[in-house]
């Protein structure tokens, strides 16, 4: 498997500097990592100590979320965009043990990632699992490669976790999230993690400028508005806007510290 440039995902992997796949990786206690990754994931958590908290949290609301969607809502279709590595729970997991025929895309242009893509290209007999190589900056990209395995005719959950704060200018990311909306059909939906300097995340603005000149890609917090602006013309689903870490959080769950992620469903009417 290659890339539009013919090159093979091991010829783009940068072993020397820090990547947020595979740091994100190894704060949720994965394998998938260098020597690099440890030592600037280890550098930002020291400076901000609650930052495995917000990886946990973040991959807790994914399984709620995709439970909910999957079971309640009906939703047979997932456009995955920003997966990062394969870890415990992925979307298509929690979504084929609801519905067999769930159909799931995976985004992500992460070399690191693409090399894992035999491990996503599982799948229930009934559904189906792809694997998309494309950025998040290209959405009409996205959309063309996951017509091969969804059918936009029919509602789709657009899930972004942990993608938009890697995409610096909040107008071009308004635009990537109204491109991506304006495809799918009433019924679907849109969800949103994001790290926030709100929440009690202030101290994390020193590790983002530490992470920004040490690793990649660059990441930026926003603020509750700005996270709102990306929802123009949909339905917020019950709580709203909040720590994901509180968003609809199981029993377990319900003493678990807020984190300065915020997390957000909604449905196109």
């Amino acid at each position: 498997m290659s890339d539009s440039t013919g090159q093979a995902p091991e010829e783009r992997i940068t072993s020397h500097i820090a990547h947020n796949a595979r740091v994100w990786n190894y704060w949720l206690g994965g394998k998938d990592h260098y020597p690099v990754d440890e030592q600037v994931g280890d550098q930002v958590t020291s400076m901000y100590p609650s930052i495995g908290e917000v990886a946990r949290a973040d991959r807790a609301f994914l399984g709620r979320v995709v439970s909910l969607l999957a079971g309640e809502a009906e939703i047979r279709q997932f456009l995955d965009i920003g997966t990062g590595l394969p870890t415990v729970e992925n979307t298509h997991e929690v979504a084929q043990r609801i519905a067999p025929d769930a159909r799931i895309v995976y985004v992500d242009n992460d070399p690191i990632v693409l090399t894992h893509a035999r491990a996503l290209l599982t799948s229930s007999p009934e559904g189906a699992t792809s694997y998309v190589d494309a950025d998040a900056h290209d959405p009409d990209a996205i959309l063309r490669a996951a017509a091969a395995t969804v059918d936009f005719g029919r509602p789709v959950a657009v899930m972004m976790l942990g993608i938009l704060n890697f995409i610096l200018d909040t107008e071009e990311a308004r635009a990537i999230v109204r491109r991506l909306m304006d495809a799918v059909p009433s019924g679907s939906y849109l969800v949103i993690t994001h790290p926030t300097l709100e929440l009690g995340g202030e101290g994390n603005a020193e590790a983002m400028k530490f992470w920004n000149e040490n690793a990649t890609p660059p990441i930026t917090a926003r603020s509750k508005a700005e996270v709102e602006s990306f929802l123009e013309g949909l339905e917020l689903l019950e709580p709203g806007i909040v720590s994901c870490a509180r968003w609809r959080p199981d029993a377990a769950a319900e003493e678990a510290p807020v984190v300065a992620q915020f997390g957000v469903v909604a449905r196109k009417p």
